[in-house]
């Protein structure tokens, strides 16, 4: 016999073979009788507003032109390289077959790129991290 089961697969499932959809459809019924409540104006204002205010909003836009301006003083191999990966979003990996360097010559260049760029955005006096 071929195509036969063994006797410890031939036992009865758990459950009957429809109540599986049963199940789902009643929990799908369920989830679909919720009705949205209202957010009373207490609720309401306990939300935190996470949008920038006017001094945030420039102070990024002061560090975006300032980094801007310190990439132009990076090395066109290190400028590359910060471009494909942070720009481009692209992997080491994929850096080292779109420049034809080893994948070890791309993290290196990351590294001396970044160790330059944190040099140059002191200088500037511009602090590590965004607002």
């Amino acid at each position: 016999m071929c195509g036969a089961r063994p006797a410890s697969l031939k036992a009865d499932p758990p459950f009957p073979p429809g109540s599986w959809q049963f199940a789902r459809f009643k929990a799908l019924s369920v989830l679909r009788r919720r009705r949205d409540v209202e957010l009373d104006e207490e609720a309401a204002n306990a939300i935190e507003d996470t949008s920038d205010d006017p001094e945030v909003a420039v102070t990024k836009k002061d560090t975006s032109e300032a980094l801007r301006e310190c990439l132009t003083g990076l090395s066109r191999e290190h400028r590359e390289i910060v471009d494909l990966v942070y720009y481009h979003e692209k992997s080491v990996e994929e850096v080292a077959e779109i420049v034809g360097i080893p994948e070890n010559t791309v993290k290196t260049r990351l590294f001396y790129a970044r160790k330059k760029l944190a040099e140059l955005l002191k200088a500037a006096g511009v602090e590590r991290g965004w607002p």
